[in-house]
């Protein structure tokens, strides 16, 4: 469907618009659907993001500067994050021994089989929305999403 269609525009949108309106809306569909896989788990896609960042440092802390920066969504709050993956027994939150300023944030082996248990079902939820597709339509499509983004 047309995106003059879903939005109900009476009026000509030129392509630049267009563009816009189909990125937002395109992210609005998969961000439902992949907040209907994350919903049994109690979790946010905020916080899946956090606790797949800390998977990816095998074993090591990661600071909030380094959870920050790996955020797809920058304007999370990360220590608020944080917080209630503490409350949930996800992560651990340590004082750095070397620099007490510095907090070290850790995955429990509870957040590590959490992750597990979702890995199948996020796949899923990403395959689905590439079925539509063929594998040279993706790469086009990562392509141009990538270009389109960068500004500079």
């Amino acid at each position: 469907m047309r995106i003059e269609e879903i939005i109900k525009s009476n009026v000509s949108l030129d392509d630049a618009k267009k563009v816009v309106l189909n990125v937002l809306y395109t992210q609005n569909v998969i961000a439902e659907k992949f907040n209907e896989v994350l919903k049994p788990y109690d979790l946010s896609s905020e916080q899946y993001n956090v606790l797949r960042i800390l998977r990816g440092q095998k074993g090591n802390p990661a600071n909030m500067c380094v959870i920050q920066e790996r955020m797809i969504a920058k304007n999370s709050n990360t220590t608020r994050l944080i917080d209630k993956l503490l409350l949930k027994n996800l992560v651990t939150r340590e004082v750095c021994p070397d620099n007490r300023r510095k907090i070290e944030v850790l995955i429990t082996p509870k957040g590590l089989e959490l992750l597990n248990e979702l890995d199948p079902k996020v796949i899923e939820h990403e395959q689905l929305f590439a079925t539509n597709l063929n594998t040279s339509e993706l790469l086009q499509l990562n392509t141009l999403l990538e270009k389109y983004r960068n500004l500079n």
